[in-house]
């Protein structure tokens, strides 16, 4: 079976990549995005379009309401899925991975532990994320040197399995940290950070043209979103907004400021991943990147 996987940072061009190579190679698409799996939340999650979606099959977005918590280990079934179906069809699947867990979770078969609710509601109580780290710290030494102290819900779920266990969150299989052979083959898009920066802003203004807050007004009059999908990039800030906290000009900058920090760290995860083989895009991605996509899948 032909899998590879383009992974980037957010606002890279890796979706109009990806459509390049699956109408060159009749490849299927598999989503690799956290928030993608919502259904209505289409324009914040940069999702394919309904005209990509009618030309190219794609898997693994809209899978559930935005009301309802979806975890890492569902993602995986879902891909599991997908790649048999793909392979079943005889076409490549294509991966395009923004959230670099759930691509190791599928392309490693990461040993995922169980959930502990009660565990996680005390944890969730707790206001500042630094003292849940400094708890991290202390009962799994490990999986705090891996985790962004920012990172409130890697934190949160690395301390409710090392509570709800009894035992280290990095006791759990290897980890995300040992890069072992795959068939998935990986192609990494770069940006210059300037260029990024700018590309992050400007796809943030075009979202919020193209009706982002009524999107998120339809949400929240449909029913209360889950936590997880409250906290997607975009949809946080312009709830607070519409909960009269913030204007709208300083949600917009906070959208803006918040990718960019998010860029920062989807390129710091993959790039310690030494089987990526990194394309640095000048101009054109589309151009740039899909040749090397291509004769990977060859």
């Amino acid at each position: 079976m032909r899998e590879v996987a383009i992974v980037a940072p957010t606002a890279s061009g890796k979706s109009d990549v990806a459509m390049a190579v699956a109408r060159q190679s009749g490849a299927h698409i598999v989503a690799v995005d956290a928030m993608q799996v919502y259904r209505g939340m289409d324009i914040g999650t940069a999702k394919p379009t309904k005209t990509d979606q009618s030309e190219v099959r794609h898997h693994c977005i809209d899978l559930v309401a935005p009301t309802a918590r979806f975890t890492v280990a569902e993602y995986k079934v879902h891909a599991q899925r997908a790649r048999e179906e793909i392979a079943a069809s005889g076409a490549p699947a294509l991966f395009v991975a923004g959230t670099g867990l759930y691509l190791t979770a599928v392309m490693d078969d990461l040993q995922l532990p169980g959930e502990w609710p009660e565990v996680r509601s005390e944890l969730q109580a707790e206001s500042d994320v630094a003292v849940l780290f400094a708890r991290l710290h202390d009962l799994d030494p490990v999986a705090a040197s891996r985790t962004d102290k920012s990172n409130r819900r890697r934190i949160e779920r690395a301390l409710e399995v090392c509570i709800g266990s009894g035992r280290p969150f990095s006791s759990f299989g290897p980890g995300t940290g040992a890069y072992p052979p795959s068939d998935v083959r990986q192609v990494g898009m770069c940006w210059p950070r300037e260029t990024l920066s700018h590309r992050i802003e400007q796809r943030v203004h075009a979202m919020m043209n193209a009706g982002f807050l009524d999107e998120v007004r339809g949400l929240m009059s449909a029913g209360e979103l889950s936590r997880e999908a409250r906290q997607a990039l975009g949809y946080r800030e312009l709830l607070t907004h519409l909960a009269g906290e913030t204007s709208l000009d300083e949600a917009v900058r906070d959208i803006v400021l918040h990718t960019r920090q998010f860029a920062v760290r989807q390129e710091r995860w993959f790039r310690r991943d030494p089987r990526i083989h990194w394309v640095t895009v000048e101009s054109d991605p589309v151009a740039e990147v899909t040749p090397h996509v291509l004769a990977l899948l060859r």
